[in-house]
């Protein structure tokens, strides 16, 4: 009986043994999550966060990026996106990305330069002729160097996505020189390097919600805004204000970013095909949005807004002050204003 049970003992463990040794030998680490263990072939879904509607270019971009994402890694990493924040507010997203409930974010360069000071370079009036010109410069040795700084928080910024540049919006009043702007109150997202640059100008600002900026320059609230062009066209402003300067004095990217402890625990096929597809996203972005400047322009016009171009040489004031301000408080900020800033 007893060499029955050690005979009976020995071939389950020989069975046990086989099967071990087949699963180890089929070239599958197959599992889902967010969070990797460096093996090849391995399975992902991801979440993605941000602010903006379906109809906003960021969005646009997130779609090109789970496109990217799917193509390249053969169906293995999957993405879900979360728009109009859906999630929550900036703040809230980066706490979940940097403790790794959702994968990545496209946050507005805005909000991170109030948890980054760097980021605030991105912000130097003028720096680009066109929103090509930025595009370009997401590649350049600073645009990296920014990104960066993001490791400390728990994050890897990844790139870039531009949105329109910025252009200015009056209700009433055509604003041909800086000085004409004494005295207005202006809604200006509130990131200081940007409301700076209108209170250099002698105007007030406003940090109005998005939702509560057509009824505020409707009733007289506010006297204008800071804005992109699409923004100007999906809010219907041209309702609500005459005149439409288009200085493209700032530019609007979000940072790009994932959590640091994912990222790094992929192996290196993964984390190329990320970056890759980040890459391909933030050109799309970047090219589709740039292509639809006169476009935009035009529907203005025909809505009845007084469209107009501003030149940079009416800025030259503002811009001396910014870079006297801003340039001293970081090393990148001063990099990026010498690198960048228009002659």
């Amino acid at each position: 009986m007893k060499k029955l049970r050690q005979s009976i003992l020995s071939i389950v463990s020989l069975v046990l043994l086989l099967g071990v040794l087949a699963a180890c030998g089929s070239g599958k680490a197959e599992t889902s999550g967010s969070s990797g263990e460096g093996e090849t072939g391995k399975t992902y879904n991801f979440k993605l966060a941000h602010i903006t509607p379906p109809s906003h270019m960021w969005h646009k971009g997130a779609e090109k990026f789970k496109e990217e994402l799917e193509k390249r890694s053969d169906g293995r990493m999957k993405l879900e996106i979360y728009p109009s924040s859906q999630l929550g507010t900036e703040a809230d997203m980066v706490e979940q990305i940097a403790s790794g409930s959702v994968d990545f974010g496209f946050i507005t360069a805005a909000y991170m330069s109030s948890r980054e000071p760097s980021f605030a370079a991105w912000f130097t009036p003028y720096a680009f002729e066109d929103l090509n010109a930025a595009n370009e410069a997401r590649d350049s040795e600073i645009a990296k160097k920014i990104l960066r700084t993001l490791d400390k928080q728990g994050l890897v910024g990844l790139d870039y996505l531009f949105a329109g540049q910025r252009v200015m919006l009056f209700k009433d009043k055509e604003v041909k020189n800086a000085s004409d702007m004494e005295g207005l109150k202006l809604r200006v997202t509130p990131s200081p390097p940007m409301q700076d640059f209108y209170q250099f100008s002698g105007a007030s600002t406003e940090g109005l919600p998005l939702p509560e900026v057509y009824s505020a320059v409707q009733t007289g609230v506010i006297d204008g805004m800071d804005m992109d062009l699409d923004a100007a066209i999906t809010n219907k402003y041209h309702e609500v204000v005459k005149h439409g300067a288009v200085t493209n004095h700032m530019v609007w990217p979000a940072v790009a970013m994932m959590n640091k402890s994912t990222f790094e625990g992929m192996p290196d096929e993964d984390q190329k095909i990320i970056r890759e597809s980040m890459a391909a996203a933030a050109e799309f972005a970047a090219i589709t949005r740039a292509g639809q400047e006169e476009e935009f322009r035009q529907t203005l016009k025909d809505s009845g807004m007084n469209i107009y171009e501003l030149d940079s040489s009416v800025f030259e004031e503002q811009m001396k002050k910014f870079d006297e301000k801003y340039g001293p408080t970081d090393p990148l900020i001063q990099e990026f204003i010498d690198t960048f800033r228009k002659k």
